[in-house]
């Protein structure tokens, strides 16, 4: 079996890979069969001599290799037919501007993997950049509050090379009592929480964040019977929410009434209620200054989500009065931080995080006849088609 590690070839530029250099070597170990090859890159964060300096090989053409490994979208005229590829291919919600993507796999008999779609027996996705989402997407939300009320200027986390050094920025800051509500239990949830327990912020229980006033900064995580109510009043678990959404109602303002930040971390699933909506934010005893909304769905559950932003300019403002973007500079803006591509700003240990998450739960399956079924359960197109569990895809392949 031969691995090939693909450059990545999308605009803007992404310097993340899925195997650092010491993770291939590891690859090589464990795996006696395996054999790899890396295609040259001028923008990886780790340069092309840092993987042949450990032997590993480094070549143009990559056409001998029997899978291919990114993770952005791989351009339509840069795939080699009747090969295997993982990556991230936007294509499984029926992105429209991917459409033709999915039809050119199609069309050069690709087998495709989306690093999304590799879940264990339970559906739970394995791999991901959700950590790092979270934990850039916190640092930036507290950046932003620093810029908003010009209370300090934090570097951007794009000059920054590990997450221990965006806590040592973020350390030398004094904030005042803030309260921070986040959303999320998921990776992106506990990456926030990383950052938040990693300059002492004090977590506290939903009552008392509700009802007391503190001293100290201060920041609760919680979870989406937290901020959902079923409109009936009936209390009942997780799992009527999941499969009733239609039921529920957002009880997320008794939170914006009391909030400075809100980061949000959460899945919003089709068909869940609004969770932040326009009316909250335009309320008067609405106190939310800060929205770093990590998970980012563009005109979904958070009203004043209207735009990704870029790391090149992460922040605008948002007016509810006027449902619109204005300078973040505006007395009555909100703030706004969602750049729907936090990891790119911690490319190292993004890229060493992934490259543990895929060699732990992929790789072995390629040499135990997938056992487990993680490559069954991924496969999204097979011999010019879809595979069944994605079949639902059809009409979109079609243009319908």
């Amino acid at each position: 079996m031969k691995f090939g590690i693909i450059k990545e070839r999308k605009t803007p530029p992404d310097r993340r890979v899925v195997f650092t250099p010491q993770e291939l070597v590891k690859l090589k170990e464990n795996f006696k069969e395996a054999q790899i090859k890396v295609e040259p890159s001028d923008i990886r964060v780790f340069p092309d001599h840092a993987y042949t300096d450990l032997g590993i090989e480094v070549h143009e053409d990559l056409s001998d290799c029997d899978v291919l490994i990114g993770v952005k979208e791989v351009p339509a005229e840069a795939l080699i037919p009747n090969k295997k590829y993982f990556f991230f291919s936007h294509t499984i919600k029926k992105q429209p501007y991917n459409r033709k993507l999915l039809q050119a796999i199609l069309e050069k008999n690709i087998e495709l993997y989306d690093h999304e779609t590799i879940v264990d027996a339970n559906h739970k996705r394995l791999i991901g950049f959700g950590r790092y989402a979270g934990i850039v997407g916190a640092y930036n939300g507290l950046r932003a509050f620093g810029i908003k009320y010009e209370l300090f200027t934090l570097p951007k986390a794009e000059t920054l090379a590990h997450k221990e050094d965006l806590i040592a920025k973020l350390k030398k800051q004094i904030f005042p009592p803030i309260k921070i509500v986040v959303t999320g239990h998921g990776k992106v949830g506990m990456g926030i929480k990383e950052i938040l327990d990693g300059i002492k912020f004090k977590e506290v229980s939903v009552e008392d964040f509700l009802s007391k006033t503190y001293s100290q900064p201060v920041y609760v995580q919680i979870d989406v019977l937290d901020y959902n109510k079923r409109m009936d009043g009936q209390v009942i678990d997780f799992q009527d929410f999941y499969k009733n959404p239609q039921d529920y109602i957002s009880n997320f303002e008794r939170f914006t009434k009391v909030s400075d930040i809100f980061m949000a971390g959460h899945f919003h699933g089709n068909g869940a209620p609004v969770i932040l909506s326009n009316d909250m934010l335009k309320a008067p005893d609405n106190r939310i200054k800060v929205v770093a909304d990590i998970s980012c769905d563009v005109n979904g559950p958070i009203a004043c989500t209207i735009k990704a932003s870029t790391i090149a300019d992460p922040i605008f403002g948002y007016l509810p009065s006027e449902q619109k973007e204005v300078p973040y500079t505006h007395p009555a803006a909100i703030v706004v931080m969602s750049v729907d591509n936090l990891p790119c700003e911690l490319p190292k240990d993004a890229s060493e995080g992934f490259g543990e998450m895929f060699m732990q739960h992929v790789i072995p399956a390629f040499f135990n006849n997938d056992i487990d079924g993680i490559l069954q359960r991924a496969k999204i197109t097979e011999q010019g088609k879809l595979t069944p569990r994605f079949s639902y895809l059809q009409d979109y392949v079609e243009g319908k």
